[in-house]
């Protein structure tokens, strides 16, 4: 009994001590954190729902990520081929390309997921190269031949004294430049890093439809000028993501596309983001705007390492064949995207939704600071319920339901939390970067105190100077996170420098 009584009062005293601290502390006062929610897989139907689940437990990831990425594989299937109209039939639609981006940090699995979600993808286009490949090779030789023939006719031409010659001789060249087939391409789905004027060409190879997928942040350092001298000209990616009709007439290149098509599916380290942050250009031109952002919760240092739970063939298989067969005839030549009406009940909660936007994008709502994106999320919706749709009836997919648009409307609120916090990222200056990958550290390290070499030593890939984490730390004092530095004295050797906990960062 007495045992018990003095356990009780040394847990009082305890709670005391804390109550004391917290008093102290005060509560964190952390600049606009947003904390974003989970994604489930349930919000896709059907195998594409199943296939992201499975994906997200095998990699031990949030099943965010794997929801946004696998939205554009989705997408690269059907763009260009069909596009949405959720309107009353006024001429508005929307096309069903769509570009998303992960932020996980490094050692997330990032490529373990973009591998299973896009793997359908490669062997189509291998599939469809082998079929092709003999009409490949075959008008390759013709326009080889008709090559030749029009530079010997040219030449016989020039030479030609006699006025009817060389008028019989442009007519053989003029029906030669005519017999001369047009060049064919193997199908190809997707690119990886790939420069604006090559992304020009590969729309006009590929019937004006390709998707960048990509584990890495090359894309955005391209697109940021990194081999044009800071100037890449981003314009028909900005096209193509609206549908928008390219003309492009420059010397030694010309490309006209009609309603090109692009999707993006990047999964790119939160630096990344950061790095783009100052890019003037990244923000007038609005590219930025267009990508639905996926920020969620890094599992790292919390997965169990000994856990095995690869996708079954089963659902792996349904997800392959589903894509698939949304690629039936996608080789072929679509002169007009096939346009999804919307249901009655469905158009309905979609006008619901671009209502309440509307009044969050006014002063004082909140997407007021973020109205560029804001302003193209009910299109966004939009273009997600295409592809619900698409997954729940496939090719034959006539109208968009209301369960399709439910499932959309319920996913693109959940990517307003997401899209907050990335703009925070992008608007972040590095030393607030560095306190907040601080402060997720000290997060899960879960300790009262840490000290500066540990915390250095854990993170040595972002603080290669202690000058660095010293700045970061003495932002987190700033924020009420943690202490300023305090010394602790060891008997001959060097102080140790720690930093106390704020116990409010842990609830």
């Amino acid at each position: 009994m007495k045992a018990d009584n003095e356990s009780s009062r040394s847990t009082g005293a305890l709670d005391a001590l804390i109550k004391i601290e917290r008093e102290e502390w005060g509560g964190l006062l952390l600049p606009g954190a947003v904390k974003t929610p989970d994604i489930p897989a349930t919000l896709l139907p059907g195998w594409a729902g199943a296939m992201v689940g499975a994906v997200a437990k095998d990699t031990q990831t949030p099943e965010a990520a794997s929801v946004v990425l696998a939205l554009s594989m989705i997408a690269t299937c059907v763009q260009r081929r069909w596009e949405v109209a959720p309107g009353y039939g006024n001429g508005y639609t929307e096309p069903l390309c769509l570009w998303t981006l992960a932020a996980l940090p490094s050692g997330s699995r990032k490529t373990a997921i973009v591998k299973a979600l896009s793997a359908p993808l490669p062997r189509w286009e291998k599939l469809m190269g082998d079929r092709m490949r003999s009409d490949i090779a075959r008008v390759d030789a013709a326009r080889r031949v008709s090559k030749r023939r029009i530079e010997t006719l040219e030449v016989k031409a020039a030479k030609a004294d006699d006025k009817k010659e060389r008028d019989s001789l442009r007519e053989e060249i003029r029906a030669e430049i005519e017999m001369t087939p047009e060049e064919i391409y193997a199908p190809r789905l997707m690119t990886g890093d790939i420069t604006p004027e090559r992304g020009q060409d590969l729309l006009v190879e590929q019937r004006e439809r390709i998707s960048v997928v990509s584990d890495e942040g090359g894309i955005l350092q391209i697109l940021g000028g990194a081999y044009s001298n800071g100037k890449a000209m981003i314009d028909v990616f900005l096209q193509a993501h609206s549908g928008s009709t390219v003309r492009v007439d420059r010397k030694g290149r010309t490309a006209h596309l009609e309603s090109p098509a692009l999707t993006f599916a990047l999964a790119l380290q939160p630096g990344v983001l950061q790095d783009v942050a100052n890019d003037k250009r990244f923000h007038d031109s609005g590219l930025l705007a267009r990508f639905l952002f996926c920020i969620p919760h890094s599992t790292v240092g919390t997965r169990d390492v000994r856990a095995r739970n690869p996708v079954p063939d089963e659902v792996s298989r349904a997800w392959h064949d589903g894509l698939h067969d949304l690629l039936v005839d996608a080789e072929k030549h679509c002169p007009k995207p096939h346009v999804l009406s919307f249901t009655n009940d469905a158009r309905e909660v979609w006008f619901d939704f671009a209502q309440k936007v509307e009044g969050e994008l006014q002063i004082g709502g909140k997407l007021a600071n973020l109205s560029d994106w804001g302003a193209k999320l009910p299109g966004q919706a939009a273009r997600i319920a295409g592809l619900i749709q698409m997954v729940t009836t496939g090719r034959q997919t006539e109208c968009v339901e209301l369960d399709a648009a439910q499932r959309a409307v319920g996913l693109t609120d959940l990517l307003v939390k997401h899209a907050q916090a990335a703009f925070r990222l992008l608007g972040a200056d590095q030393v607030e970067a560095d306190a907040i990958a601080l402060m997720e550290w000290v997060r899960m390290h879960g300790a009262d105190e840490f000290d500066r070499r540990s915390a250095q030593k854990a993170l040595e890939g972002r603080f290669r100077t202690v000058q660095r984490l010293k700045d970061a730390a003495e932002r987190l004092a700033e924020w009420n996170v943690i202490s300023d530095e305090v010394r602790r004295k060891n008997a001959g050797a060097r102080p140790t420098i720690i930093y106390r906990v704020n116990h409010a960062l842990f609830e």
